[in-house]
């Protein structure tokens, strides 16, 4: 096939669409946790960008999309072997790989938002660096790479099942594994900064626009279908949120409108390309009442998933890839219809490939937490939970302290963590 300039340009702008995602996400977690872990969420994010970048260059990208075997890719294509500027499809075929990166980067860091505030930075680098490898490679393969669900012909434009709700299960078996937040339940524990969260939600919003219509990989019919579902099933989403807020409260949250957003991007992404505008407002509209009935229920619960990455994009996606199964229509996407338009198969076969990716992600996450925990602590002590994780785990704070701070003297912590904010206590700066 030709290459086309207009594709490629298309793909270039995606991919750097694609990238500003990763960041945005660290400043909607940031300003969702408390102050004195502002950074250590943020770098959650950024690191994806080097360690996870990094893996899918070298072993990823040939896991997921080396033609290999259903199951997984072979490692042909190891550290790029084979992958120059010769085409895939209309586009180099490097560009593609670059494309695919910075799903895999993603991916990754949205888990960080179960397990905040209490992870030790050093095994949740290693934790996002084989995850990357070991469960998002295969399941990109299974949809994406000629696996065994594509070849059922299961349905994911942009990465509901290989993104969200495999990032979703991950998140649960995370978060439980690591346990709750020492604070948890005794007190409330309040976002600090509602306008990150809010910036980090419209960039995302933003960056979405190359995450699903730039899956159609080229600037085409296809594209544009996906672009404009991705303004409205957004919109739709926060339109009922809002309104589900005011029946329920009489008030309509910022944190909530920035939440709806994402549900809303979430749940189009598996039908981006494969539903009419129409069924994308209906879409959105339908997968804001799960993920906000499931939010108003988790916090009731023990389970401390910080973020509700559980509830935005486990639940978000699961709706989203079910609802692709059942809104589909072939006049609009010229592959399959869906429940509604004819063809009931295509939901059992979405059934199915949310299922067995629910059931991958959780096993190899649950081995993977477990393996590193028998190596090295995967929970920071009580004392540097306390203390934050930005001085524990990355030696800064987020913010600078004034006049009249409460200083904590330097023998009164002990270990690294000490050595650590030493110099700043020094230099007349503490933590209230």
């Amino acid at each position: 096939m030709t290459m086309s300039a207009a594709d490629t340009a298309w793909m270039l702008v995606s991919t750097a669409l694609v990238l500003l995602m990763t960041p945005a996400l660290g400043f909607f977690y940031g300003g969702l946790v408390r102050a004195k872990n502002t950074l250590n969420t943020i770098m959650m994010s950024v690191a994806a960008l080097g360690f996870v970048g990094v893996a899918w260059a070298v072993i990823g990208y040939s896991l997921a999309f080396d033609p290999g075997w259903p199951l997984v890719g072979s490692a042909s294509r190891a550290f790029l072997r084979g992958v120059g500027l010769e085409a895939q499809g209309t586009i180099p075929h490097l560009l593609f790989m670059a494309y695919q990166a910075t799903f895999a980067i993603i991916t990754a860091a949205l888990v960080s938002g179960a397990i905040v505030e209490r992870m030790r930075f050093g095994p949740y680098l290693a934790f996002i660096t084989a995850w990357s490898v070991v469960v998002y490679a295969p399941i990109a393969h299974w949809v994406w790479g000629g696996g065994w669900l594509a070849s059922l012909g299961a349905l994911d434009f942009a990465g509901g099942t290989v993104v969200h709700i495999n990032a979703g299960a991950a998140a649960l078996v995370a978060a439980l594994v690591l346990g709750p937040r020492k604070d948890y339940g005794r007190q409330a524990i309040l976002p600090h900064s509602v306008p990150f969260t809010v910036l980090g939600a419209g960039l995302l919003w933003f960056g979405w626009f190359g995450f699903n219509a730039g899956s159609a990989l080229g600037a085409s019919p296809s594209a544009a279908l996906a672009f404009v579902n991705t303004l409205l099933a957004p919109a739709a989403t926060l339109v009922v949120w809002t309104l589900m807020d005011l029946r329920r409260t009489g008030k309509v949250t910022a944190v909530g409108g920035a939440t709806a957003i994402v549900v809303g991007l979430v749940a189009i992404t598996p039908a981006a390309g494969f539903v009419g505008p129409m069924s994308g407002l209906v879409l959105g509209a339908l997968a804001a009442f799960p993920s906000y009935y499931a939010l108003l229920w988790r916090a009731r619960t023990r389970l401390d998933d910080s973020l509700d990455v559980v509830a935005a994009h486990g639940l978000g996606g699961t709706v989203g890839a079910l609802l692709t199964g059942v809104l589909a229509q072939k006049a609009w996407n010229g592959t399959a219809d869906g429940a509604l338009f004819g063809n009931p198969k295509q939901l059992a076969v979405q059934a199915l490939a949310v299922v067995a990716s629910i059931v991958y992600s959780a096993a190899l996450t649950w081995g993977l937490m477990k393996a590193i925990g028998a190596v090295t602590a995967l929970r920071a002590a009580a004392p540097d939970e306390g203390l934050g994780l930005d001085v524990s785990q990355h030696g800064e704070e987020a913010y600078a302290r004034g006049e009249g701070a409460i200083l904590i003297p330097a023998d009164s912590v002990a270990g690294p963590v000490g050595a650590a904010i030493t110099p700043v206590l020094q230099a007349g700066e503490g933590r209230p």
